[in-house]
């Protein structure tokens, strides 16, 4: 399954670049996350709950930052288990171009479902994978805008 999208954020690059790698923005705009916790300057310990159709479940997983080419981008790459619900794997290639004063993120994501979620219907998972992608990349970008308008 892959999704793709870009998003304009109104803050320069390098905020974009720090935001990426900071826990507290991060566990803010991750749709359900319960924990996120920092092992390595470029790794991450979460535990999200997510609902996904009628399956509803808590998954642990890990985040690796990797390939970083600071502050133009990075491969992410994920796993997480959800017991009986399944499993879910895979990467995103995230790049950072200058805009002016503005930053354009796009991203290109890969991933893999398996166990009972894999059951439910490859549109279903795409349109919640969609769903989810977006919610993260909107709060994002609105906490991103948010502190730099209390900057300004």
């Amino acid at each position: 399954m892959d999704i793709t999208g870009e998003h304009r954020i109104a803050v320069p690059r390098e905020a974009v670049w720090a935001a990426l790698f900071d826990v507290e923005t991060l566990k803010a705009c991750i749709p359900g996350c319960k924990e996120l916790n920092q092992t390595s300057p470029t790794s991450f310990d979460a535990k999200v709950q997510l609902k996904v159709g009628p399956v509803s479940a808590t998954f642990a997983g890990t985040v690796e930052l990797q390939d970083i080419d600071a502050p133009n981008g990075c491969r992410i790459v994920g796993s997480g288990n959800g017991g009986i619900a399944g499993f879910a794997k895979g990467g995103a290639l995230v790049t950072l171009a200058e805009d002016g004063a503005e930053t354009v993120l796009r991203y290109d994501a890969k991933a893999e479902i398996g166990g009972k979620l894999a059951t439910l219907g490859s549109r279903l998972i795409q349109a919640t994978s969609r769903k989810l992608a977006d919610q993260f990349f909107s709060a994002f970008t609105g906490r991103l805008a948010g502190q730099q308008a209390t900057i300004a």
